[in-house]
């Protein structure tokens, strides 16, 4: 797919981040677009985005949604169809963070994880397949993570679930290209992305004084990481779909972890655990008192 005017794009997690940044690149180069979230709000101000600044006669479509519902994203693109007439394009962006260690992990936390970010890619690819297929021209884009390639501490849920779209995504491509369909299969690599992961992740308790100081210092810290803007992201990805690329990383960070997970692919865990144990809470030693002095 060499240009995308003209073209139908289903996007989830279109409210913000990547999600709107892909919308409003793809709207500049006149691609109609079909937007879900769970966050209406976020798509109306991503609507307003794009009106503002394309001149593009595109249509657009908004889909408040939970992509973790299986039948909710059937049903949402057979109406892409109905109201779009195709659809080349589905973008299964919608992802969250969960930060807990395995032992203290609740269950609900990672079957909440893992149903939006592996069910959801597994539910758009299978619900638009076919109609990509049909239209004779279809790309999937399904975003895993550098942390699809490269695993840390206290996100073993976040890990799980990454690694989990990257063997689906993989294994899909496959299939299509042996298949001669003319639909492809791209899988996303960011590295630290400025989105609103950070504001929508759930950090347990656990990991206070584990592995952090507080809540209110993880995210802060969490947001240092991300040196890649949303719209350079965007850039990166849809260059790779018109490059038919089986994998796209994004961000010097995601090409640094990718290259130390290919050259250590055990060691790295060591240096993992070191540099973590460096940064966590140091532990304070006891306070002796006596009666003359208070002493270390």
């Amino acid at each position: 797919m060499k240009t995308f005017n003209g073209r139908v794009a289903a996007i989830t997690g279109a409210a913000s981040g990547m999600g709107r940044a892909l919308a409003l690149a793809l709207a500049r180069e006149g691609c109609h677009l079909a937007l879900a979230d769970k966050n209406a709000q976020g798509l109306e101000q991503t609507l307003a985005l794009i009106k503002s600044s394309t001149l593009a006669p595109v249509i657009i479509t908004l889909q408040v949604l939970d992509v973790s519902d299986r039948q909710a994203m059937e049903d949402w693109a057979a109406r892409c169809v109905a109201e779009h007439g195709q659809v080349n394009l589905v973008f299964n962006n919608a992802g969250v963070a969960l930060s807990s260690t395995v032992e203290g992990a609740d269950y609900a936390d990672l079957e909440w994880i893992i149903g939006i970010n592996f069910w959801g890619v597994v539910h758009g690819t299978k619900a638009f397949l076919p109609y990509l297929k049909a239209s004779g021209d279809g790309h999937v884009i399904n975003t895993s993570s550098v942390f699809g390639l490269f695993a840390q501490p206290g996100m073993s849920g976040y890990n799980a679930s990454k690694f989990a779209v990257r063997g689906f995504t993989e294994a899909l491509r496959q299939e299509l290209d042996l298949q001669r369909c003319g639909v492809s299969a791209t899988c996303v690599h960011p590295g630290g992305i400025r989105t609103d992961i950070c504001r929508s992740s759930r950090i347990d308790a656990n990991m206070t004084g584990f592995l952090i100081h507080s809540e209110q210092q993880a995210r802060a810290d969490f947001e240092k990481l991300f040196i890649t803007d949303a719209d350079q992201a965007a850039r990166v990805i849809l260059h790779g779909v018109r490059k038919n690329k089986r994998r796209v990383l994004i961000g010097r960070d995601a090409y640094f972890l990718d290259l130390l997970a290919r050259c250590l692919p055990a060691a790295y865990q060591a240096l993992v655990v070191f540099a973590s144990k460096r940064m966590a809470p140091k532990q304070r030693r006891p306070v002796f008192e006596t009666n003359d002095e208070t002493r270390l």
